[in-house]
């Protein structure tokens, strides 16, 4: 079944990319009025520089790649909108989910970017925000509408990574 109709999309609880926002800004103000953890014993340019290349390779790698890879199968990116093929192709190849990766490991690079742990600490929050109220609502949507062809990419490609 690929039909689209009146209420054919995930149902997503929460706006995706809110998610780590919220994570980021969250833990940038636990920064500035509760620091915690020892300083991160890398010098500055360094851990600049890594994180930067994390950042840049989970934006631009994952990021605008599943991003093109969806748009080229005439899809959108946005889960309020139906979902008319299972994407398998890109980095839909290696992990089901490339942009909610992509917005965890952007956590990451920014909490090694800013030394803060408390960004860090709560990327897990982000990850479980995410897996709970946005990835499992898609694949209960994407297992009602495509049946065994999503069991089917589901056993072949993994949720993450």
């Amino acid at each position: 079944m690929t039909e689209t109709g009146e209420g054919d999309a995930a149902g997503v609880r929460v706006f995706p990319p809110g998610v780590p926002l919220l994570t980021i800004v969250a833990g940038a103000a636990l920064d500035r009025f509760a620091p915690v953890g020892p300083e991160w014993g890398v010098p500055t340019a360094l851990r600049i520089a890594i994180g930067i290349a994390l950042l840049v390779a989970a934006i631009g790698l994952l990021g605008f790649w599943a991003v093109r890879t969806m748009r080229r199968t005439g899809q959108s990116e946005n889960p309020y909108k139906p979902t008319t093929e299972i994407v398998d192709g890109g980095p839909f190849g290696f992990t089901r989910n490339p942009m909610y990766l992509q917005m965890v490991l952007g956590c990451i690079a920014i909490a090694i970017i800013l030394a803060s742990w408390w960004i860090l600490l709560l990327t897990p929050l982000c990850w479980a925000a995410l897996h709970f109220l946005v990835i499992l609502p898609e694949e209960t949507y994407l297992e009602r509408k495509f049946g065994a062809e999503y069991h089917a990419y589901k056993q072949k490609v993994r949720r993450w990574i």
